[in-house]
C-alpha cells in the first residue's frame, strides 16, 4: 500500500496541536500573570516549550508576591526553593518582594546577591531570619524605598538603626509587633529613637503595637521632618490628653500640624490583616482558662470610647490614663 502521509478517510488525528500553544505571546503572558507565580513554578512552566519560554521572561518576576505561601502545606516544593526559583527568573530585575512564613538567612543572602534594584521588601512572620541576616542583606539594597516588617522577633532597635544607615532612601517603614498590655508593662523608646536617628527621608511610618512613649514621638518628629502619615494603633503608652482633658501640646500639636494622616492607639483594627489580639488583657479581666483562640479584640469593630466599659472589668482598671483617650 502506497504511503501518502495522509490519514485514512474517517480517521482523526489523536495528537492535535493544543490551542494554547498558538496563542499570541502577549495573550499567553497575560494568562500566566493571572495564574500567579507559585502556580507558574509548580505547573504552568511544564505545559509546553512555548509556555516555558514565556515563563522565563524577567518581566514576569519583577514583582514577587509569596503572601501566605510559606504556611501552605499543600505546596509541591519547599517554599524557600520556590522563592529562589522566582528570584532566579527575575534575572536581577526584581523590584518588589513579599514573603510570609518562610525564609532563612541563606535565602535572604541569595536574594541580596541577585536583587540590587529592589525597592520594596515585605517580610511577615519570618521567624528563621535573624537580625544578622537581615542587616547584612539590606546592605545590598541601596535603592530600597519601602521596608515592611511584621512580627520579626529577632529584630532589635540596634538592627533598626543599622537598617536606616544602609538604606538612606527609605520613605516607607513598618515595624509591627504583637500588642501585650498588662498594668505597668514597660515603656521602650529605643525603636523610635533608632528610626529618628537614621531615617530622615521617611514619609510613612507604621508602629502597630509598639511601646514608645511621648518621648519617642518627639524624637520621631525631630528626626523625620518629612513624615506625613503615622499608624500608632495599640501603642498604648502614648498620651495625647492628660488628666482633665488637657492637651499634651508637645505631641498633639505637632501631630495636627505635621501629619496628613494619623491612626490613634485606640483606632479600629478591623482592616488589620495580622494578629490584633491584645495579649494579657483577657487574663486580667477574666482569670479563668480562657484561651487566646477564643479571645476577640473589641477594638476591631467599635470606635473608642464606645467600648470604654470593656476596660473596666472585675475592679481592674487598666493603666491607660482613660481620660487621655477622649480625643
Amino acid at each position: 500500500m502506497e504511503r501518502t502521509g495522509k490519514l485514512p478517510e474517517g480517521k482523526k488525528d489523536n495528537n492535535p496541536t493544543a490551542p494554547w500553544i498558538e496563542l499570541p505571546l502577549d495573550m499567553t503572558e497575560n494568562i500566566l500573570r493571572r495564574l500567579g507565580q507559585v502556580e507558574i513554578l509548580q505547573n504552568a512552566q511544564n505545559v509546553c516549550t512555548t509556555w516555558r519560554s514565556v515563563c522565563s521572561d524577567p518581566s514576569l518576576w519583577r514583582v514577587i508576591d509569596l503572601k501566605g505561601f510559606g504556611d501552605d502545606h499543600e505546596l509541591l516544593f519547599n517554599p524557600d526553593i520556590i522563592c529562589r526559583r522566582a528570584v532566579y527568573h527575575s534575572q536581577g530585575e526584581l523590584t518588589d518582594l513579599n514573603i510570609e512564613f518562610l525564609g532563612t538567612d541563606d535565602l535572604l543572602h541569595y536574594i541580596s546577591q541577585r536583587s540590587s534594584h529592589l525597592k520594596r521588601l515585605r517580610l511577615g512572620c519570618c521567624d528563621c531570619i535573624s537580625s544578622k541576616g537581615l542587616t547584612a542583606a539590606v546592605k545590598k539594597f541601596p535603592e530600597l524605598e519601602e521596608l515592611h516588617l511584621f512580627f520579626m522577633p529577632h529584630i532589635t532597635a540596634k538592627d533598626i538603626e543599622a537598617i536606616g544607615i544602609s538604606c538612606p532612601k527609605l520613605k516607607f517603614f513598618t515595624f509591627n509587633t504583637r500588642s501585650f498590655r498588662i498594668r505597668r508593662v514597660g515603656r521602650d523608646d529605643s525603636y523610635a529613637i533608632a528610626i529618628a536617628k537614621t531615617m530622615p527621608n521617611l514619609r510613612h511610618l507604621r508602629l502597630f503595637g509598639n511601646k514608645l512613649t511621648n518621648t519617642g514621638m518627639i524624637a520621631l518628629f525631630g528626626g523625620c521632618p518629612n513624615l506625613e502619615s503615622l499608624d500608632l494603633r495599640q501603642c498604648f503608652n502614648i498620651i495625647f490628653r492628660g488628666s482633665g482633658g488637657k492637651v499634651c501640646s508637645s505631641v498633639a500639636r505637632v501631630c495636627s500640624e505635621r501629619l496628613k494622616y494619623l491612626r490613634y492607639p485606640m483606632d479600629s483594627t478591623a482592616d488589620y490583616e495580622w494578629d490584633d489580639r491584645i495579649y494579657g488583657i483577657d487574663y486580667l479581666y477574666n482569670r479563668s482558662s480562657q484561651k487566646h483562640a477564643d479571645f476577640k479584640n473589641p477594638l476591631n469593630d467599635l470606635p473608642f470610647p464606645a467600648n470604654l466599659d470593656w476596660y473596666v472589668k472585675d475592679d481592674y482598671v487598666f493603666d491607660l490614663g482613660l481620660d487621655a483617650w477622649l480625643y
